[in-house]
């Protein structure tokens, strides 16, 4: 990826969306997590006032995440902390996730916003999972208020760690959650927070998931090598697995300091898969905001979650955006005379719209020289792809995101194969009875032509310049496997299975 304006967008949710509770009409709900406890207050979810400014629903999932907003009370005192639950479509109880929220360091914790919009709650809920997203003491609208313990890291975020298990235990009765299956994730101070958790203990407790972890105390005056220490604490108390993911540009933990903890971690007994995401934008801090990252961490938490034997394929997939692809070389995002197909006044849209328009952006094209672009929203990809095809009634390609051009091209036709004469429609293979009269309309059409087929049973005909890559863009936009059948006058089918 390149660096030029590269955090353009806000953290989601943390980052980006913040809201006052509107603290009228309360409910009451459910046992307390110990007697003598208030009860838990439900907080409805549409009486939140903007803050930080309206939020653009646009970079929400599009399917509800039927979230509730409760003050949930931990420890023996009056504290209430405020947490977000979100669970999926469908029947529960669902396996819980507990995503925990990083900090903001120039921002008082009062002021910082509610975390709930953000790729890690979205990638639990595509895999079935119940999301718990509390605000740590003192964070949002959570009462009371940080309890620093100097130097001493581990014991900081142990407390914390309580918090969050008497969040759980406060929650554990909802008929959306099974606890009896749990993974607890964080990023940054949530992720130091979720290793801490660890050392509870909790039965039920599958994994841990460490976005970025660490934290900074003010007041402890060697802050790496109390996090190094820390870890180590961590790690002796603790007996469930981890997955840690860090970058080389990490801006607040560098790449000898997150290495160090890590060892620390690991020579005091601690499971900890480290994955290292190389090189991102300017600050791979920032990673889990970005569809840009999802290759980095999206495959090799899913390949961990099936290993402890926690879901991890997308069961409910729409709740992610589909997964940008990364810069193929192709050209440079300013070469205007290597992109294919267009014509002078797409090349001038591409020019003088796109390339000076903020990121982010996404760009696509067909064979048949249209253009769509994309300048925001939940899932740039899938919505410029599906208003290219509803406006232009054909599908078209992704060209360029960002500042990468992504293009792939396609190959050559391939050559005559002779497995058929070209008239005879009976040879096709997948296809069934229907074959017949379409392909007679495909025949009826002179080259350049070009026909795809599909094992799933479909079919798809281009005609006119660019024919092949025409059809091929059509199947690969609505079938797992395309097969070219025909070019301009010749077969060139070879067999099942050859692309």
């Amino acid at each position: 990826m390149t660096n030029s304006d590269a955090l353009r967008r806000p953290e989601k949710g943390w980052m980006r969306f913040g809201y006052i509770l509107v603290l009228i009409g309360l409910v009451l709900i459910g046992p307390s997590a110990r007697a003598g406890q208030p009860a838990i207050e439900e907080v409805g979810g549409e009486e939140l006032l903007p803050r930080e400014g309206i939020p653009d629903l646009r970079n929400s999932p599009p399917h509800s995440m039927h979230e509730h907003v409760f003050r949930v009370p931990v420890d023996d005192d009056d504290t209430r902390l405020v947490v977000t639950l979100l669970y999926p479509d469908g029947p529960g109880p669902f396996p819980l996730a507990v995503v925990n929220h990083g900090a903001t360091g120039g921002k008082a914790p009062a002021l910082q916003p509610r975390y709930w919009q953000t790729f890690s709650a979205y990638y639990f809920l595509s895999r079935g999972y119940a999301v718990l997203l509390p605000m740590m003491r003192g964070y949002a609208e959570s009462y009371g208020t940080e309890r620093p313990r100097g130097c001493d890291l581990a014991r900081f975020a142990r407390d914390n760690a309580q918090d969050i298990n008497d969040v759980i235990d406060a929650m554990a009765s909802r008929p959306e959650i099974d606890a009896s299956r749990i993974v607890v994730a964080g990023q940054s101070f949530g992720g130091w927070n979720t290793l801490a958790f660890g050392t509870i203990n909790r039965k039920g407790l599958a994994g841990l998931v460490n976005f970025n972890g660490g934290v900074r105390n003010s007041d402890c005056h060697d802050g790496d090598r109390a996090l190094v220490e820390g870890a180590g604490k961590l790690a002796a108390a603790t007996h469930v697995p981890s997955i840690w993911f860090y970058g080389e540009t990490d801006t607040v933990f560098r790449p000898d300091l997150w290495r160090a903890i890590h060892d620390a971690y690991v020579a005091h007994g601690g499971q900890a898969e480290l994955v290292d995401i190389g090189d991102f934008f300017t600050d791979s801090h920032q990673f889990l905001s970005y569809p840009e990252a999802f290759s980095k961490w999206v495959p090799r938490l899913d390949a961990f979650l099936e290993r402890i034997g926690m879901p991890h394929s997308p069961t409910f997939p729409d709740y992610m955006p589909s997964a940008w692809p990364g810069e193929s070389g192709y050209a440079a995002i300013g070469d205007v005379d290597k992109i294919p197909y267009l014509k002078q006044a797409a090349r001038d849209f591409y020019s003088s719209r796109f390339l000076t328009h903020k990121l982010p952006r996404v760009l696509a094209i067909s064979p048949h020289g249209d253009v769509a672009a994309s300048f925001g929203g939940f899932d740039q990809v899938a919505d410029v792809l599906k208003n290219c095809e509803t406006k232009f009634k054909r599908s078209c390609r992704i060209y360029a995101i960002d500042n990468d051009v992504v293009w792939q091209p396609f190959p050559d036709p391939p050559p005559p194969s002779h497995y058929a004469g070209l008239q005879d429609a009976g040879a096709i293979p997948y296809l069934g009875t229907t074959k017949f009269n379409f392909y007679a309309r495909f025949l009826a059409r002179p080259a350049p032509r070009a026909l795809m087929i599909s094992p799933d049973g479909k079919a798809y005909g281009a005609y006119g310049a660019h024919a092949f890559d025409q059809a091929m863009a059509d199947c690969q936009a609505h079938s797992a496997r395309c097969e070219p059948y025909v070019v301009n006058d010749d077969v060139v089918w070879t067999g099942p299975g050859k692309k």
